[in-house]
Order: structure tokens, then sequence, then C-alpha cells
């Protein structure tokens, strides 16, 4: 992918932030199979949302809302704030920072420096980490929205706005 499809994906994404951003996602999406242009399509669209555009790698609510959330692995004092949703994707959650650094064998310890997420590269492979451990590529290739937007949120929090980038991916990628 270059760098004028994803402005046509994401035409509110800086230029310096599709500069920063573009060859981490083309590593990450070869990375975790993320190759055919409808699961590019679904992908980008979810991060499109997710980051707002590449504006965002920390989520900008607080994250005491998380506080005690026995299901994100949030069960010590602090945890919510010290491991709310950072990266493209929002990965959130202590359960999800230390399965990260269970799949890449401690080498970003992230439990300790939750914040490196928020670097370029692993913004992106924690994105695609994310996507891959939950299968998303076969829901992508059902071209199904809601069970992808269902897995990476929660619930359906800004499906119409996922819609519509998944509209201007799919255009732009030509799928």
């Amino acid at each position: 992918m270059d760098k004028q499809t994803l402005k046509r994906i994401m035409p509110y994404a800086s230029d310096a932030n599709i500069d920063k951003y573009i060859s981490h996602l083309n590593d990450t999406m070869k990375q975790f199979s993320i190759d055919t242009p409808l699961r590019q399509a679904h992908f980008l669209a979810q991060l499109g949302h997710e980051s707002g555009s590449l504006r965002y790698v920390r989520e900008i609510a607080s994250g005491e809302a998380y506080e005690g959330r026995k299901d994100l692995g949030n069960t010590s004092p602090g945890d919510g704030v010290k491991y709310k949703g950072r990266g493209l994707i929002q990965l959130t959650g202590k359960a999800n920072y230390k399965a990260f650094d269970d799949y890449t064998h401690g080498v970003y310890n992230l439990l300790e420096h939750p914040e490196r997420v928020e670097q370029p590269d692993l913004a992106t492979m924690v994105a695609g980490w994310f996507w891959d451990k939950n299968n998303l590529n076969r829901y992508a290739d059902q071209d199904d929205a809601r069970k992808v937007t269902k897995i990476i949120n929660g619930g359906y929090n800004g499906l119409d706005d996922r819609l519509n980038f998944l509209k201007q991916a799919k255009v732009a990628l030509n799928c």
C-alpha cells in the first residue's frame, strides 16, 4: 500500500502521520497475513476509527473506567489507568498487555512500560497481533464488519464511522 491509498482511506490523517505509520502498517499487514484487499480494508477501517485517522495512540480518557475490570486483567489498584487503550487498535487491559508480552517473549516489557505501545512500530504491531490473535481475517474474509467491530470494541461503538472507513477502504483498495 502506498501513501496515496492510505490517504484515500483516511482523508483526515495528516501527511506527517501517514509518513510515520505507512511502512509499519505494510510490515504489520505482511507479518499477520492481512494480505488481501478485503482483509486490509477491514483492518485499516478499524484502525481509522480506533486511532481517529492515525491521530491517537493513547486513549483520551483516563482509563479509570477500567479499574477493577477482571475481564481485562485489571486486578490491582491503578491497572485501569496504567493499561488503558494504546496503539492504533487501542489495546486495553493488563491481560492484553501481558498476552502481547508473552507473544514477544517479554522483549518490550509492556507490563512495566505500557507507554511503549505508543511508538509507531509497536502501535501497528500490537494492532496486527490483536487482529491475528482474534482470528479477524476470518471475519474480514466474510465481509462481516459487525463481528470485527464486536471483537475489537466489545460492542458496536462507532459502528457507522467504522463502516464509513470500510467503504472508503474498499474503494481505495478496489475490493
